[in-house]
């Protein structure tokens, strides 16, 4: 086979180099049931057939005549076989985020008009059945799990003949490098979802410009648990599959600790918020230690907060960082399975101070950046360490061009720019302007190509004296303390900046008990004077790291953590703003009376 066009030729590509056992293994039942590249073949062979059978075809090959079929569902390895399934005869896969409000899943069905969705449980399936009067469309729901009164994706399977098959490859063979590939959603953190159109060419381009930044090795694992229906995990899931590179799908959120354990991965994608989660546990460890044991913790901790990256510290920093890595940071490697190569970030700002110390204790963190309409990847940190730098989201991909507009805005261009927005060529008029594709991001280059992310052009605000502020790099400074656990910056057309912040309430009650506070509850402790002294502490020793404009004059404390359930995150666990203005109100209207 000559050089992939397709996202599907994966399995080909594999089954004439190199078949795995394990190309993609899930938990079932309790235990780990792998699938090789000749099974995957087989099933995906077989559900295009019963696709189908169902009547799901490529239609005329233009993006509103292609049979759509979309899917909510966690990661699994039937997941990607769906995908590719869908891909060889045509078909569209819109995949949508299971945590997806009813409003929003009703724009998406309709407006992409879906014939037959896939859902991975009871809920999700009732969730799509709520809607089905009201998507004309819409034929049919099949379930992964076994619910009551649902058909169950194997019937689909079932549905296949040897003369099915043989009709899927000629339909294959059509598919262009140019073709459509998928369809995805964005909801961003304003208005109605964009559907993103993204090609082979878009998604493959980036898969093939992304595996030399990657580390290298035969016979490597990963784990995937960010969400697939997310380009950043898609696209990597490609990358994986092209470079033979085991995938196992972590059973949840919840359990990715033991999962690590269990898989010993060599590598896995993450947004920094997980990642702010992992290092938070390993600091509520370090500080239920005593004695000699703690006394080397935090030693070993105040070495990496001083590490630097393609600068030797000396002799003697590496000969005491050498012993922090053997007895204190092989514990932390061992909690994230003992085998990792590295971690590849992505989708939000990861504060510097976390990537510093992960990479001093031999845990390689690659901060990369894109957007959907980018497929994702503009630029990454490399695996090798001259091709890293702290504080920025590493050099350009191969292919892929920035420039930086009079306003500081990254424009990009490459073959990974997207089609275009699915029905709606005004919003891709006004995105791709003369082929350059306006990110919404402010960035600088640095003379050795390094892209640095200073800020969201939207999220840039004014203050009443004209001053414009930059809240993102302000609210990052301000999680490095223990104590805060989210925060957002006000002062749009205001005299001065405020935030509310979201106190980290784990460590603060262990602060509380210390310095003998009986209250114990969220509601109390907010209020508690030693606790609002202790934050006007905190706030006063960062604002010397900012300048006058953006220091933070006053502040409210909440008591409830923000979250997608609750509506103020994106399914990315992007802060959305206007909804974070809205709910508190009455405490902004406090700090500015």
């Amino acid at each position: 086979m000559t050089e992939p066009k397709r996202l599907f030729d994966c399995i080909e590509y594999h089954l004439e180099r190199k078949p795995l056992e394990d190309m993609l293994a899930g938990k079932e039942a309790g235990q780990w049931k792998k699938y090789s590249t000749a099974e995957v073949k087989v099933i995906v062979d077989n559900l295009s057939a019963g696709l189908l059978s169902l009547g799901i075809s490529c239609g005329d090959m233009t993006p509103e005549g292609r049979d759509k079929v979309a899917i909510l569902c966690k990661n699994r390895p039937e997941w990607i076989m769906l995908d590719m399934a869908v891909q060889q005869i045509g078909a569209m896969l819109v995949p949508v985020y299971p945590t997806i409000n009813v409003n929003e899943l009703e724009f998406v069905l309709k407006d992409a008009a879906v014939k037959i969705v896939f859902v991975n449980d009871e809920d999700l399936f009732l969730k799509v059945l709520s809607l089905k009067e009201k998507v004309p469309s819409l034929k049919e729901i099949f379930t992964y799990e076994h619910v009551a009164n649902a058909r169950h994706w194997k019937e689909v399977t079932a549905l296949s003949t040897p003369q099915l098959i043989e009709q899927v490859k000629p339909i294959s063979e059509k598919i262009t490098y140019e073709d459509l590939a998928t369809i995805i959603y964005t909801s961003g953190t304003t208005g109605t979802p964009k559907g993103v159109m993204l090609s082979h060419r878009n998604i493959l381009s980036n898969v093939m410009a992304s595996i030399p930044c990657f580390p290298p090795g035969d016979e490597l694992r990963s784990l995937s648990f960010l969400p697939l229906n997310h380009i950043f995990e898609r696209m990597v899931t490609y990358l994986y599959l092209f470079r033979g590179t085991s995938i196992y799908y972590a059973e949840s959120l919840d359990t990715i600790a033991d999962n690590l354990k269990e898989v010993k991965p060599n590598m896995f994608t993450t947004v920094p918020r997980l990642l702010e989660k992992v290092y938070d546990r390993i600091m509520q460890k370090g500080n239920e230690l005593t004695g000699t044991k703690r006394k080397l913790f935090f030693w070993a901790h105040g070495l990496a907060e001083k590490f630097e990256i393609n600068k030797n510290l000396g002799a003697w920093y590496n000969f005491k960082l050498s012993i922090a890595n053997k007895i204190i940071f092989s514990k932390w490697r061992e909690g994230l399975g003992g085998n990792l190569k590295c971690v590849v970030t992505g989708g939000a700002a990861c504060q510097v101070r976390l990537i510093r110390i992960f990479t001093a204790a031999r845990i390689p963190i690659m901060e990369g950046y894109g957007l959907t309409e980018t497929s994702p990847v503009i630029s990454v940190n490399r695996y090798q360490e001259s091709g890293r730098a702290f504080g920025t989201v590493g050099p350009l991909i191969d292919d892929v061009q920035v420039k930086i507009a009079e306003d500081g805005e990254i424009l990009c261009k490459g073959p990974n720019i997207m089609m275009g927005y699915y029905k709606r060529p005004d919003l891709t008029a006004q995105d791709i302007v003369d082929g350059w594709f306006h990110t919404g991001d402010i960035g600088i280059l640095t003379e050795q190509n390094f892209l640095k992310i200073t800020d969201r052009k939207k999220e840039l605000f004014k203050t009443s004296g004209g001053k414009y502020v930059a809240p993102l790099a302000i609210e990052n400074k301000l999680k490095e303390s223990p104590f805060i656990e989210q925060v957002m910056l006000v002062g749009a057309d205001r005299k001065f900046v405020s935030a509310l912040i979201v106190p980290s309430f784990a460590n603060l009650k262990d602060w509380a008990r210390k310095n003998n506070i009986a209250e114990t509850g969220n509601e109390e402790l907010v209020r508690h004077p030693k606790v609002i002294d202790l934050f006007k502490e905190l706030v006063e020793s960062f604002n010397k790291f900012f300048n006058h404009v953006e220091q933070v004059k006053k502040f409210e404390l909440l008591t409830n953590e923000w979250s997608v359930d609750t509506g103020e995150l994106t399914p990315k666990m992007s802060l959305k703003r206007k909804v974070v203005m809205e709910k508190y109100r009455d405490a902004i209207e406090r700090i500015y009376s």
